[in-house]
């Protein structure tokens, strides 16, 4: 007949010892007191390690494979954050040279602006050239403005007066029966001026041509000038 066990508390907490081991235990008592052993369970599960006390290969493997893994992510990590860096270096340089270029370029800009009002300042601007009307008034004016230039001495009155008397204000007027013409040296034009005297009281600046009004009238004027003081002093042939 079989002998009863009696289970102890020291029994139980022997057993959730090695419960909590991860070790499973039968009882067996003999001569009123109780032994644990193993099962075969327990003895699989744990024989490699328990036996060495050292990790397992499979354990080994998954350690090395969870270490390359966090390898490569700092190397992917740190690659990244190179990159940005990176990039943000280039956008900092590209807006410093913009900002450069066009720093650059506003202040040659305002030299240029300070140069050209420079030289308009120091350079007045060049009049207009003075229009004549093309007519007897007119290339009186404009003799008369020309003898001024020259110091040549004349009024409007006494250009007027003489014109009126010598050619009544015909510039192709020509006297071709006095002594002048006899000598085939006709006078002509507003103040009849023969070619010699043209030519030797010629005003530079006004046309080589004996009937152009204003060439006409400025060298007679010069002439009257230098033979009796002015122009204004002719009250007949002269």
């Amino acid at each position: 007949m079989p002998r009863t066990i009696r289970v102890t508390r020291s029994h139980k907490l022997a057993a959730a010892v090695l419960v909590a081991a991860g070790s499973v235990t039968a009882i067996t008592a003999t001569g009123g007191q109780s032994e644990a052993q193993p099962t075969a369970a327990t003895s699989s599960a744990t024989a490699g390690k328990a036996a060495t006390g050292a990790p397992t290969a499979q354990e080994i493997a998954a350690e090395k494979a969870a270490a390359e893994s966090a390898a490569k992510k700092a190397a992917a990590d740190a690659a990244a954050a190179k990159k940005v860096a990176a990039d943000r270096k280039a956008v900092a340089e590209r807006k410093a040279e913009a900002k450069k270029a066009a720093e650059k370029a506003r202040s040659e800009k305002q030299a240029a602006n300070r140069s050209t009002e420079r030289k308009a300042v120091a350079a007045p601007k060049k009049a207009a050239p003075k229009k004549y009307a093309d007519n007897l008034d007119g290339w009186i004016r404009e003799s008369l403005d020309i003898m001024k230039k020259k110091n040549i001495p004349g009024s409007y009155e006494g250009l007027h007066r003489n014109i009126m008397r010598e050619s009544s204000g015909n510039p192709n007027a020509v006297n071709d029966w006095d002594i002048n013409a006899r000598n085939g040296i006709p006078s002509k034009g507003l103040l009849q001026v023969i070619q010699p005297t043209f030519d030797a009281y010629h005003v530079k600046g006004t046309p080589k041509k004996l009937t152009d009004p204003v060439a006409n009238i400025t060298a007679a004027a010069n002439y009257a000038a230098d033979r009796y003081g002015s122009i204004d002093n002719v009250d007949s042939a002269y």
